[in-house]
Parts: structure tokens; sequence; C-alpha cells
């Protein structure tokens, strides 16, 4: 296993940021730790690149104890986090190469490296332009870029795509899939579903420092709901009169006065709205459930509402 957490808990004073969690990390696969804000994510990552101490509990990175061995560690890893840390008054080249410095690379190394990097994540157009005036797009390839520069054998992402346009997301997706593809294994967070079905050969769904649910996004949603998922606008006793006569009580997750209600086959729940028009609930969509739906049959809350 490349990362390894064992029985890890984490206590910010009364606070319990992460409870008892096990995890485990195989080597050259892109894996996703899901989660509402709170749920122990970023707290996890920092405890894996060995920024931040387990209360209690080991993690293992490249077989080696983090604690024991951070330095040797951090050689091998690269880490985007949640917040650009670039120089804004230099270019793109400039803050790679200041960076590619603390590595210990040669002159000759480090230049080609730097030029590498850049037609790596796109940045030849924008090379020598200050970073303050770039774009949030091209500032977030920067901050990858950084962390790509001693050719990470683990990626670290904390958010990577959080605020930008869908080109630039495709644009960072399509580098994810190449370091994945060259033998990287890639840990991300993510509040975008989309992003970790596309990406995510493994998804842990985490919730008040635990892991709930884990596995292949198919998978869980196999595991877990039905095919598809009809969302219906009602009230409490709306969905109760329209539901009461079916065969089967469907699971169902309820979000304000929209319901979402998980079958295989819709067609007879589809069916009684239209001959029951009475009962005033109405179809928002039907379509194919999620990992958003996922999360929301285990917890009970959306990821990106839950505090």
């Amino acid at each position: 296993m490349i990362v390894e957490v064992s029985g890890v808990t984490k206590r910010f004073g009364e606070r319990v940021a992460v409870d008892g969690l096990t995890l485990n990390v195989p080597p050259g696969v892109c894996f996703g730790l899901l989660g509402p804000n709170g749920a122990g994510k970023t707290t996890t990552l920092r405890m894996i690149y060995g920024v931040t101490v387990p209360t209690s509990g080991q993690v293992r990175v490249f077989g080696m104890d983090v604690v024991r061995n951070v330095r040797a560690v951090r050689r091998r890893l690269g880490v985007t986090l949640q917040q650009n840390v670039l120089i804004e008054t230099l270019s793109p080249r400039a803050n790679l190469t200041i960076f590619g410095r603390y590595h210990l690379l040669d002159s000759a190394a480090l230049a080609r490296r730097v030029e590498e990097l850049i037609d790596f994540m796109e940045l030849r157009s924008h090379a020598d332009v200050e970073v303050a005036k770039l774009s949030g797009g091209y500032q977030r390839r920067l901050a990858v870029a950084l962390s790509l520069m001693n050719r990470p054998e683990l990626l670290i992402l904390d958010e990577p795509t959080t605020g930008l346009d869908p080109a630039v997301r495709l644009g960072l997706w399509s580098r994810v899939r190449e370091l994945r593809s060259r033998g990287a294994t890639v840990l991300l967070t993510t509040h975008y579903m989309d992003e970790a079905q596309r990406l995510c050969d493994t998804v842990a769904i985490m919730s008040a420092g635990d892991v709930i649910a884990q596995g292949a996004p198919e998978e869980l949603i196999e595991r877990y709901l039905a095919r598809q998922a009809v969302e219906i606008e009602a009230t409490p006793a709306q969905e109760y009169g329209l539901l009461r006569g079916l065969d089967k009580s469907p699971p169902r997750c309820r979000l304000g006065n929209r319901t979402m209600v998980y079958l295989d086959d819709p067609a007879a729940l589809l069916d009684r709205i239209r001959r029951l028009p009475g009962i005033g609930a109405q179809v928002m969509a039907v379509r194919p459930t999620d990992l958003e739906d996922v999360f929301l049959s285990l917890t009970g809350t959306s990821l990106e509402d839950n505090p």
C-alpha cells in the first residue's frame, strides 16, 4: 500500500476531527475522499503528508511511519493545497525555478523540469506574466505544477478545482489522468460528484471523522441504491399519499420540499403521479443515481451544505 492509516484519531482540544480512521490507498490509483465540510478530509490529508501529528494511531506512507520519517516521505510526494501558495509578484517560470531549488536540482536539470511543467500544465502563453495578473485558472495550474516538480510517486490534491470554470476543470482532469497513466498515485478531496465519478477508481465517503462507505463509484451506487432517481417536489403529506400505494416502499431521501426516490424502474411511480394529479406532487427530474445520492442516503445531508 502507498498509504496506510491505522486506527487514527486526531483531537483539537475537545473537538474530534478524525475518529479511529482506517484507510488504505493502493499504488497507481486515483483515490477520492468525499464528505461535507468538517468531515475530517483535510485533517486526514495533513496527517498523511506530515504537517499534523495524529493524537493516536499510525499513518504510514511508502511503508514508513510519517511522524518518524517525515522528510523521507515528503521527498516522494507532492501536495496541492486548497489555497494557492504562490509568489504573486513573480512569473510562473520564476515560481517554478525557486520552488525547484528546494528539491536541490542542479541548474540544467531544474531548467529542463521547469520547461516540462510549463508545457504539461499548459502555461506557456503566460509563463512570464506576473502571477498577480493571472486568472484563477492559470494560478491553479501553476499550483499543481509546483507540486509536480519532484515527480512525486504520490500526488495529494485538496479540492483542486473548486471555483474553476468547466474548461479549466476538464483540463486539470486530463492532467490527473495522464499522471495516473504514468504510474503515479493520486489522492484527492472534492465536493464535485462528477469529478469523483470521472476520475476516481475508489472513493471513501467520510462523515464525523470516519469512513462510512468505500468502493468504486458505480459499486457504491449499486450497493446502496437503485439505478434511477426521481426528484419530486412535495410536502410530507403529499409524499406519503403518493408512495403508500406502491407495492414496495422504495428508498428515499428528503431535503426541504424535495424528495429523491430511488428505483430501478421508475415507470410505476411516474404513472401514479400522472393518474393522481390531486396529490399535488411534481416531478422535477428523472436521472441516473449518483454519488451524492449515496451520501444523502447514508447521512441525510448534502455534500456541500453540511457544516
